[in-house]
């Protein structure tokens, strides 16, 4: 295959020769903008951002992880990780503990100052979500709530076949 053909997946848009607003990719990350943006309005009076809010939510979820568990948990590479938690570090809103089996590594957890900004601001995500897919009827958003779901974490036969793929290309 040449550089210059497209590689797109022909169910997935442009390579089946639909247009752009065909395409499950950039129909993907237009929802997700238009979500995140609603969302970035409604968090503006706390002084977060949807990227922080998230960090904070699974730190709540699931306290005492390191940041490269953390990382993995909100889908961020390393340094946007560092960045995420140095922020709501200095906001007050987690403490970083150190390990004890593991003097390299440190454990963060929420502060009561945290716990209490996401408690406030949880109807809030939701309201932005709400905005965001009221197109959408409780049934559709469960359909689409287990798609992303299967996306986001395909079970291991499915990585192990992507990964052959790959290796073909």
């Amino acid at each position: 295959m040449h550089a210059s053909e497209d590689l797109t997946h022909p169910r997935s848009g442009p390579a089946s020769g639909a247009g752009l607003d065909d395409s499950i990719g950039f129909l993907l990350g237009a929802a997700y903008r238009k979500v995140s943006l609603t969302l970035l309005q409604q968090l503006r009076d706390w002084d977060i951002t949807p990227e922080q809010w998230s960090m904070l939510a699974r730190i709540c979820e699931r306290g005492g992880r390191i940041q490269r568990e953390l990382g993995e948990l909100t889908g961020k590479d390393k340094p946007t990780t560092t960045r995420i938690l140095e922020l709501l570090e200095a906001k007050g809103l987690i403490v970083k503990q150190p390990d004890p089996k593991d003097r390299r590594s440190q454990r963060i957890h929420a502060t009561a100052q945290g716990e209490r900004l996401l408690a406030e601001t949880r109807p809030v995500e939701r309201k932005a979500l709400d905005i965001g897919l009221r197109a959408l009827t409780e049934e559709d958003r469960a359909q689409l709530r287990q798609l992303l779901q299967r996306i986001v974490q395909p079970p291991a036969s499915s990585l192990a076949e992507a990964q052959e793929e790959a290796d073909e290309r």
